[in-house]
């Protein structure tokens, strides 16, 4: 049985999202050739909403009011098992952001820590057999900003965080310049959640095998931006072959969300002269924010 909702389609059923990806590709490619041209109903990809959402009906509510898990003023660090379970960071709030169980009326049964524990557990792709850890992202769990990277390199695949190597290092800094931070306003994961081998660019198979986990991420996170760091990271999110080089400062929309791409820290430790058109982002990307969230840094504190 098949339901549609709008961009997303809920399968009733026990198919992996790469079998239902299969079918809705062969049933793309059969209409298109019967008619000669792409039907409207295939012009955007799925969002299999139901591999990762888990009903919930006798759950017992979070012991939070009424809109305080949306408000970023009022965003909670949570305690308990979600805590106990990220024992792989050091710092408390990182910890807890990573594996935090924010919930609100269109994720009941969704949260982050159980996202975190699909991505430990799944086997759809190569990648898992050369991994480490799987590294499915951190930060603050109801973020301004979610950044997107390309795929774990050495050091996260050691660790199981994002962006701790030298290239996070500087992606840090580069945060930190527009007043952003992983544990104060932002939440940061890559396109795929396992180190492909030799930090090669991963192969199209494997990002399909880890679309619905990013797709789930931002149907919880629900930022008000996205960053894009290069052209794995925006090629994937936005569906398109264009290179890094033209689509680099321009806002785009992805799933509803202003999304802005710019060159990744590992090209900018290649090439400096890309840190300056790579600032020149940054600046765009900041001034759409206080544009959209006028208060996003006020009394900012890394912490």
């Amino acid at each position: 049985m098949i339901i549609e909702k709008g961009a997303s389609i809920v399968y009733n059923g026990n198919m992996t999202a790469v079998e239902k990806k299969s079918i809705f590709d062969f049933l793309k490619t059969a209409s298109s050739s019967f008619y000669g041209y792409s039907a409207p109903q295939f012009s955007q990809e799925p969002f299999f909403e139901d591999d990762f959402i888990e009903t919930c009906e006798n759950a017992e509510p979070e012991n939070t009011e009424p809109g305080k898990a949306d408000s970023h003023e009022n965003a909670a660090v949570y305690e308990g098992s979600a805590a106990e379970n990220a024992g792989t960071l050091k710092d408390k709030a990182s910890s807890l952001n990573s594996a935090g169980n924010t919930v609100n009326n269109e994720t009941k049964g969704l949260n982050l820590a159980k996202i975190a524990e699909k991505v430990q557990q799944c086997r759809q792709c190569i990648l898992c057999k050369t991994r480490k850890n799987a590294v499915p992202g951190e930060g603050y769990p109801v973020p301004y900003v979610l950044v997107v990277g390309e795929g774990p390199g050495e050091d996260e695949d050691n660790t199981g965080r994002p962006f701790v190597g030298k290239a996070g290092q500087l992606l840090d800094k580069m945060l930190e310049a527009i007043n952003l931070d992983r544990n104060v306003n932002c939440y940061i994961t890559n396109i795929v959640k396992c180190r492909p081998p030799m930090n090669r660019v991963p192969m199209p198979d494997e990002a399909d095998s880890c679309s619905g986990f990013l797709q789930s991420q931002i149907h919880i996170l629900k930022p008000k931006l996205i960053l894009a760091l290069g052209r794995t990271a925006v090629q994937n999110l936005l569906k398109t072959s264009q290179g890094i080089n033209t689509l680099h400062g321009k806002f785009f929309e992805c799933n509803g969300i202003p999304l802005l791409a710019t060159y990744h820290p590992s090209a900018l430790l290649r090439d400096p002269l890309l840190k300056r058109p790579a600032w020149e982002d940054l600046k765009t990307f900041r001034e759409k924010l206080r544009e959209m969230c006028p208060d996003y840094d006020e009394n900012f504190t890394k912490k």
